[in-house]
């Protein structure tokens, strides 16, 4: 082997572990990424997001669905945006479903003020 093929073949060689290096590392987000989405999603459904934000649950379940499709097919930036709109959508069913709960509490605690304020009326008459 020539100087000049050895050369060439430590470059070549030095590219395929640069492109190999680069092809693992974008995997490595893309599956932390979907799993963060994922636990973010199953968080929501815990809170309630279907029961209170069903549009918001859906759209979070759909984008993790082709976010683990795209997983699959290896198309790993496509898997990080799908996941990240899954998590977005999954934060804001989480928020809808803890507001809602946080107003139904509000409207029980108005309700039983009314019910003390009428039973106060009656007793002080």
């Amino acid at each position: 082997m020539t100087r000049n093929s050895r050369q060439w073949f430590t470059v070549l060689c030095g590219a395929a572990i640069v492109l190999t290096v680069g092809c693992s590392s974008l995997k490595t987000p893309a599956t932390a990424d979907v799993a963060v989405s994922k636990a973010a999603v199953e968080n929501a459904a815990g809170a309630g997001g279907a029961q209170y934000a069903p549009l918001e649950m859906n759209a979070a379940r759909e984008k993790m669905a082709l976010a683990n499709k795209a997983m699959v097919a290896k198309d790993y930036k496509l898997a990080i945006e799908l996941a990240s709109q899954a998590e977005a959508d999954a934060k804001l069913a989480r928020s809808k479903a803890n507001s809602a709960k946080a107003q139904a509490a509000a409207d029980a605690l108005d309700d039983d003020i009314r019910v003390l304020r009428i039973e106060l009326d009656r007793t002080s008459k």
